[in-house]
C-alpha cells in the first residue's frame, strides 16, 4: 500500500507543489473507513485510476461523485472522502495561484466545489488519464502526468505575480503573518491583495494563513504524537493553546484531540501509514 509525496520535475515546480500518490486495497470482507478531509491550503487536479471516491459535505446534502479527473478548489470545509476498496488517485497538489494561472477560472468560483476536468481540457486529459490507467508503473504514471502538465503550462499565457509569490511564502511560515506582511511580499496595497487573492486562491489571505497553519498543527502532531498541542501551538506562532483550538473547531467542529481520534480512523491508518 502506497502514501507517499513526490517533486515534481524541476520545470514544472513554478505550478506544481507535489504529486501525491495513493494506492490501497481493501479485501472483499474489509469494512472501508471514511477519511476525514480537512481543509488543507491547495488546489488540486486529481486522477482516479481505478474506482472513483464520493464526497459527503457533511451538510445533508446528497453524496458527491468526483469525476476521473478532477479539479477540485480550496475548501474552508470538513468532508468525508469515501473510496471505493481498489483505490489509485495521483493527486498533483498545484503551486498557489496555478489554478487560476492554468485555467482562467476565479478560484474564488470553485472554493468548497470541484468540477470535472475534462470540461477544461477535454480529449488532452482524457487520453493522459486512458494512459495512466494502462500502466502499474508510478514513474510511469506521473510522467504520463507531466506531459500532460507540460502542454497545458505551454498554453497558459498567465504570469506568475507577487500575490503568487506571497501565497507561497506563507506556506513556509511557522508564525502569524498579518495582511499588511503579506501585501508588503505581493508589493501590493491590502485592498488589491484582498482582491487577487479571491481570484487567485479563492479565500481572504486571513483564511488562506489560518489554514495553512492548521494545516501544520495537525502533520506535526501526525509527525512527533509525544509533543503536546500546547507545545505545537506555541512553536506556530499561536497566540495561545485557546487559539488553536478555535482553529480545529472552526475547519473540523472538533477540538484537536477529536480531530485526531477522527483521523485516526482514516484508510491509511489500516496500513500502518500516516500523513507528515
Amino acid at each position: 500500500m502506497i502514501l507517499k509525496d513526490v517533486l515534481p520535475s524541476p520545470h514544472l515546480q513554478e505550478h506544481v507543489r507535489k504529486h501525491q500518490i495513493i494506492r490501497f486495497v481493501f479485501g472483499a470482507n474489509e469494512a472501508v473507513p471514511a477519511k476525514a478531509y480537512a481543509p488543507r491550503p491547495e488546489h488540486c487536479l486529481v486522477f482516479y485510476l481505478r474506482e472513483l471516491q464520493c464526497v459527503d459535505y457533511l451538510d445533508g446534502s446528497p453524496l458527491q461523485m468526483h469525476h476521473k479527473c478532477t479539479l477540485y478548489g480550496q475548501h474552508t470545509l470538513l468532508q468525508n472522502r469515501l473510496i471505493a476498496r481498489d483505490f489509485w488517485a495521483l493527486q498533483v497538489v498545484l503551486q498557489p495561484g496555478a489554478l487560476f494561472r492554468l485555467t482562467g477560472i476565479p478560484a474564488h468560483e470553485l472554493t468548497n466545489t470541484f468540477i470535472d476536468a475534462e470540461a477544461i481540457w477535454g480529449q488532452a486529459i482524457r487520453y493522459a488519464h486512458e494512459q495512466m490507467c494502462n500502466t502499474e508503473n508510478l514513474g510511469e504514471t506521473i510522467a504520463i502526468a507531466e506531459r500532460f502538465l507540460e502542454k497545458v503550462v505551454q498554453q497558459s499565457k498567465r504570469e506568475l505575480l507577487g500575490v503568487d509569490r506571497a501565497s507561497s511564502l506563507i506556506l513556509q511560515q511557522t508564525q502569524l503573518v498579518s495582511v499588511d506582511w503579506i501585501a508588503r511580499q505581493a508589493y501590493l496595497s491590502v485592498r488589491q491583495l484582498q482582491r487577487q487573492f479571491a481570484e487567485r486562491m479563492g479565500i481572504s489571505p486571513k483564511a488562506f494563513d489560518r489554514i495553512a497553519r492548521f494545516e501544520k498543527a495537525f502533520k506535526v502532531k501526525n509527525a512527533q504524537p509525544q509533543k503536546d498541542w500546547q507545545r505545537i501551538a506555541f512553536d506556530l506562532g499561536y497566540y495561545d493553546y485557546q487559539h488553536l483550538v478555535r482553529d480545529f473547531v472552526a475547519f473540523t467542529k472538533m477540538t484537536p484531540n477529536g480531530f485526531l481520534l477522527a483521523d485516526g480512523k482514516s484508510p491509511e491508518r489500516e496500513f500502518g501509514l500516516v500523513e507528515v
